[in-house]
């Protein structure tokens, strides 16, 4: 398979954004508390991020159709930078709420946001079916390996106290290393072709025949967001920081090699995905992964709760490429972008509510509820599509058979 262009462009800011969001993730809780929020306040934050998010998606989902989405990926690159920029200038918690609402950090690492129905309907334009979900495998493996080392970077504020610098401060400083990064989104965006997504007429709507297909499927997705969103990267390491006291280096070295599992995994669901489906594929990896999360937070040893995570992380996000590719599969190319964005708002918004609702569980005597939440509810998810979607086959898997 040949590599586009635009798709290597789109390769290299997806390794960008997910080097900010893999350190972001870790730093954003640890400063946070250090200027005063409790937990509750921090699930707040995660809540607002999220919800923030879905609109900025819906709004890019339903502009994609009569704009150049490249010119909408740099209106997101520039908030991104803006949003490295106004964090660490205000302390109060209005404020925090309000920036991370209108901006681009992403509490959880995972494929939700503005830039996301772009960057997807970017590179499914004029995608073979028989590499698609190959495609969308190396842009997850791109951002997870992006995360790995961008969580590793987390560690740099611990350094520097090390030589003297005040922690506030350094904590500070990663935010506007994430501004940067904005920057290097904007040069990529600017090399990408003009691209204008509609291919209908100007009066058709967004979804046409494949719109029962989106909404049962956005309603299944938002279900299992709701549940994520109790067990958010944020907050996962806000509760091995107060549960099992982990300093900032050894949760920074934790979530490397949780990202790293998760990187690889994508290349494997391919493989999975060509032998057993999308579908079989998104529900039987995710299934064990939700009961390693629920033993985990039933479990007194640090090793053994760091041990079940990290095999979690090898087998929760397979469902990310393979889920992303059964999407721009099973519907016609014209209705992509709004697919794109009708299956990833309700995500934004469903695990909009679960972390304030987590940030309160963390406070109580079990702090370890909202993973069983979590754990629970996804695995009711996974039943219900495959249930729904085991019959609905996209083309390769047709002709396949």
């Amino acid at each position: 398979m040949k590599l586009r262009l635009d798709v290597f462009y789109l390769y290299a800011a997806r390794a960008a954004r997910g080097f900010g969001d893999g350190f972001a993730v870790i730093i954003l809780p640890v400063y946070l508390s250090e200027i005063g929020f409790i937990p509750l306040q921090i699930g707040l934050v995660a809540a607002a991020a999220l919800l923030g998010s879905a609109g900025m998606t819906m709004a890019v989902g339903i502009l994609a159709r009569h704009h150049d989405l490249r010119r909408l990926l740099l209106i997101s690159a520039l908030a991104m930078l803006l949003t490295g920029l106004a964090l660490p200038n205000f302390e109060t918690v209005a404020f925090v709420l309000v920036i991370v609402f209108l901006g681009t950090m992403n509490p959880s690492t995972g494929d939700i946001g503005m830039f996301v129905p772009l960057e997807h309907a970017m590179l499914a334009h004029g995608a073979p079916d028989q590499d698609r979900t190959r495609i969308f495998a190396h842009y997850s493996l791109i951002g997870a390996i992006a995360a790995a080392v961008g969580a590793l970077a987390a560690a740099t504020p611990d350094g520097l106290v090390l030589i003297g610098v005040d922690k506030t401060d350094a904590l500070k400083a990663m935010f506007y290393f994430y501004a940067a990064l904005g920057l290097v989104c904007i040069a990529l965006y600017q090399r990408l072709p003009r691209t204008e997504t509609h291919e209908t007429p100007p009066r058709a709507t967004a979804l046409g025949p494949s719109k029962g297909i989106v909404y049962k499927l956005a309603a299944l997705f938002s279900l299992d967001a709701f549940a994520g969103g109790f067990a958010v990267q944020s907050l996962v390491a806000l509760w091995l920081f107060e549960r099992f006291d982990l300093s900032l280096a050894q949760a920074s070295l934790f979530f490397f090699w949780s990202n790293v599992l998760t990187a690889f995994s994508y290349p494997i669901a391919v493989r999975l995905a060509e032998r057993f489906g999308l579908v079989n594929t998104m529900v039987f990896t995710h299934i064990p992964s939700s009961v390693c999360l629920i033993v985990a937070a039933f479990s007194p040893n640090l090793t053994i709760v760091l041990t079940l995570l990290l095999v979690r992380s090898a087998l929760s996000q397979m469902d990310v490429p393979t889920r992303t590719s059964y999407v721009m599969a099973v519907v016609t190319p014209a209705e992509r972008p709004a697919a794109a964005s009708v299956t990833a708002v309700p995500r934004s918004l469903a695990s909009s509510i679960s972390p304030a609702l987590a940030g309160a569980l963390l406070a109580t005597s079990f702090s370890g509820l909202p993973l069983v939440i979590c754990g629970v509810l996804k695995i009711v998810y996974d039943v219900s599509l495959l249930m729904t979607f085991r019959h609905v086959k996209p083309p390769e898997e047709k002709s396949a058979g």
